[in-house]
């Protein structure tokens, strides 16, 4: 049984949902100290002028080290009516919007009052859309190291380059995007983008990406 470890994400980029086909069970990390400034409360659209980031606001806590699981979502700003207005401008006109537009517009009118909470149902509806099959739990507790058996891709997947590792087991291919006519193919942005365009075809697409480790 192959088993990977992710850190929890926002709208998750194609190589982190790519771990879902590659592996048969995957923990999301819930007691890290949450890391500002990745996948955990941003992602990354191709809009009209190219690639922007979309962040979810969190509440500021007095303790630095606050873990992952007790991350609040700050809402002192309408974030949730801009990143669907942006998710519209961006994809309407992409081939399979309004097939997945009515899943997800949820998530941009409910409130949710814990990050993980939010990324995992988003995660979830995902999984469904695909036909994923990985089974998808959160971590009992917190372990530094893993043993070898387990893949560790928490430090992996990162939005800043000089952040990232080595990821033998993913290829970023390319796919038609909305403004390919315009501008070169942007990887591994939400899977959103590869959703809209390629759709049902999303899943085998993903087995493409996935490299024998």
């Amino acid at each position: 049984m192959s088993k990977a470890i992710l850190t929890s994400a926002y709208l998750p980029c194609v190589q982190y949902i790519s771990k879902l086909v590659a592996y048969e069970n995957i923990e999301i990390e819930q007691f890290e100290h949450f890391n500002k400034q990745s996948y955990r409360n941003r992602c990354m659209i191709l809009g009209t002028n190219g690639v922007q980031t979309l962040n979810v606001p969190v509440v500021k806590a007095r303790n630095r080290k606050v873990l992952t699981k007790d991350v609040k979502i700050a809402y002192d700003t309408p974030w949730q009516k801009q990143h669907w207005k942006s998710i519209i401008s961006a994809y309407n006109s992409s081939p399979f919007f309004e097939y997945y537009a009515d899943v997800l517009a949820p998530f941009f009118e409910n409130k949710y009052d814990y990050l993980l909470e939010f990324n995992q149902e988003i995660l979830q509806t995902i999984i469904e859309e695909i036909e994923l099959e990985a089974t998808v739990e959160l971590t009992p507790d917190f372990i530094h190291e893993y043993p070898a058996e387990v893949t560790d891709y928490r430090q992996v997947i990162h939005p800043k380059t000089q952040r990232q590792q080595p990821d033998n087991r993913f290829e970023a291919k390319s796919y038609t995007q909305v403004f390919s006519h315009k501008m070169e193919f942007q990887p591994n942005l939400s899977i959103i983008d590869l959703l809209f365009n390629k759709g049902p075809e999303t899943y085998s697409f993903l087995e493409e990406c996935v490299l024998e480790g």
